[in-house]
C-alpha cells in the first residue's frame, strides 16, 4: 500500500459545483444565489454569528446570569458517614455538630453510598432509595421530618 493508491471513504468527497452553466445544469441563471440581496451580490461574506434579520443570539440572552429562585439546595449525606458516627441515633443536631453538614436550616438527604451494618435510627429529611433499604436491612429505621 503507497499514499497513491489511497482511495476517499464512500460519500467523503462530492464533486464541485458547477455554477452558471445554463439552466439545465440547476444551478445556472442566478447560480443558485436567488435573486437580488446582499447574498447574491459579489463580495459578500456573511460572519458566522450574521443571522439575517432575526434577533441575534447576543441581544436574546440575558446580560447577567440567571437565577433558578425555585431550585431548592439539599445538603447531601452518605451512609459511610453515617456508619463512621458509630451512634444508636443520628439526628441533623448530630450531623451539624459533628461537622458533616453546614447548616440545619437546609434540608439533609442520606443518599446511599457505603455500606452501614449496625442498626441505626437515622432522623432526616429525605432518604435515596437505597439509603433506605440498607438501614432497614441492617436493622435500623429511617425516619423522615
Amino acid at each position: 500500500m503507497n499514499l497513491g493508491s489511497l482511495k476517499y471513504a464512500q460519500g467523503a468527497k462530492t464533486n464541485e459545483k458547477r455554477v452558471g452553466r445554463g439552466n439545465a445544469s440547476g444551478t445556472g441563471g442566478t447560480s443558485g444565489r436567488g435573486n437580488k440581496g446582499s447574498g447574491s451580490r459579489v463580495g459578500t461574506k456573511f460572519r458566522p454569528w450574521h443571522e439575517g434579520g432575526q434577533m441575534p443570539i447576543y441581544r436574546r440572552l440575558p446580560k447577567r446570569g440567571f437565577k433558578n429562585i425555585f431550585k431548592e439546595e439539599v445538603q447531601i449525606v452518605n451512609l459511610d458517614v453515617v456508619a463512621r458516627l458509630q451512634l444508636p441515633e443520628v439526628t441533623i443536631e448530630t450531623l451539624l455538630q459533628k461537622g458533616y453538614i453546614k447548616t440545619a436550616a437546609k434540608p439533609v438527604k442520606i443518599l446511599g453510598n457505603g455500606e452501614i451494618t449496625e442498626p441505626v435510627h437515622v432522623v432526616a429529611n429525605a432518604f435515596s432509595k437505597t439509603a433506605k433499604e440498607k438501614i432497614e436491612a441492617s436493622g435500623g429505621k429511617a425516619e423522615i421530618i
